[in-house]
């Protein structure tokens, strides 16, 4: 639907578009947790949180960082599903404000107490749930709808990892939720924008085998994908996670080579969305893998295959394309964007290879965290002047 892209907006440029704060203070934070986590692991550094240090670092990386992320996708893509005016101006400022709150409240959650902190951290996605349920709702876009169902279940996600926290000292099923979430939607919406990108690149420039249309084998492999994680969820191990992990694994392998990755070398930024997506079933074998030969696999590695892995890579090529085409810059890669990407898959692999190689482990832990915070770094300093400033500028 063609509609206006922006209101005669005057006030600055980093709150015309949702994409524009979350995405910039959503990678620059990304890469501040990270360069506090390894002290915070190892000691040298102490929060003044609540939480437990792996529990700290987990919760920002999926509360905070991809949290924000998630949001500024969905604030610039409702607005072309329902024909709608983008949210702008003091009300995007306002959920930035309550997202950076949220934050502060879990890293100095000792000041503040439990209950207050989970209120204040909760309230972010509480605010993303209400205000695109009435865009959605508004625009009578009813299809898209079930967009607030994973949406929804992240928001339970935050809630249960306060609760289990406080009560039970651990936060395991919290954790397997937010990545079961987290991971679905990759599939949901990465298995529909890879082929749909790799299409566009291929009737245009390299004619030939194209990637096979949405069927239902894309439906089962999704459907299989969705059910091996409530399995996890609620089992954690054992060869029923085994079995229903390994099969999903090899269900998202067939599904990526329908795609025609093999076929876009001569666009980055398309082959770097197969490579992305790639994350997702070594995920799902790795875990399996963790199930059936524990001495040799562990379940960490399988967690950060789709943590560092899917969800790194893939919000970071999604970031720099609608980046790119939101500011009407040319969907090209320069040398900053392939150095960024190079970044965050040597942190994904350096982090794998750290769960599975325990003698090596700290070096290639201290490879994955450098890295990591390079990938993201480097995207908030080399885009800032796309996110801070007005478009064309």
């Amino acid at each position: 639907m063609a509609i206006p892209r922006l209101r005669d907006y005057q006030g600055p440029a980093i709150l015309s578009y949702g994409f524009r704060p979350f995405f910039f203070f959503g990678s620059l934070f990304s890469a501040l947790a990270m360069m506090a986590w390894l002290p915070v692991f190892y000691g040298t550094l102490e929060l003044s949180s609540l939480f437990g240090p792996i529990d700290w670092h987990v919760h920002e990386i999926f509360f905070g960082y991809l949290a924000a992320i998630i949001s500024g996708f969905l604030f610039t893509a409702v607005p072309n599903w329902t024909g709608r005016m983008p949210i702008q101006g003091r009300p995007l400022l306002l959920l930035a404000v309550i997202w950076a709150a949220g934050r502060i409240a879990v890293t100095f959650s000792v000041y503040l107490g439990w209950a207050l902190t989970m209120i204040i951290d909760i309230a972010f996605l509480t605010a993303i749930v209400f205000v695109i349920g009435n865009e959605v709702i508004a625009g009578k876009n009813w299809r898209n709808l079930k967009v607030l169902i994973p949406v929804s279940l992240f928001w339970a996600a935050n809630i249960g990892f306060h609760l289990e926290a406080h009560f039970f000292g651990i936060t395991d099923y919290s954790q397997r939720l937010a990545m079961a979430v987290a991971i679905s939607l990759i599939m949901l919406i990465g298995g529909r924008i890879v082929p749909s990108f790799t299409r566009n690149y291929l009737v245009r420039r390299n004619p030939g085998r194209l990637p096979a249309p949405f069927s239902r084998f894309d439906a089962l492999s999704i459907a299989l994908g969705v059910a091996a994680f409530a399995v996890w969820i609620v089992l954690a191990d054992g060869w029923i996670v085994a079995g229903f992990m390994g099969g999903a694994g090899i269900m998202q392998f067939a599904r990526l080579a329908r795609w025609a990755g093999d076929r876009t070398r001569g666009d980055f930024l398309v082959a770097i969305l197969h490579i992305s997506y790639l994350f997702i079933p070594v995920g799902f074998v790795l875990i399996a893998l963790a199930n059936i030969w524990p001495a040799y696999f562990s379940p960490v590695a399988g967690m950060h295959a789709f943590g560092v892995g899917a969800v790194g890579s893939m919000t970071l090529s999604v970031m720099i394309r609608a980046t790119f085409g939101h500011t009407g810059r040319p969907l090209k890669a320069d040398i900053s964007t392939k150095l960024i990407l190079t970044m965050v898959w040597l942190s994904a692999i350096s982090r794998i290879a750290a769960a599975l190689y325990s003698p090596g482990m700290e070096h290639l832990l201290h490879i994955a965290a450098t890295t990591w915070v390079l990938a993201f770094l480097g995207f908030s300093l080399a885009f800032a002047h796309l996110l801070l400033r007005p478009k064309g500028t």
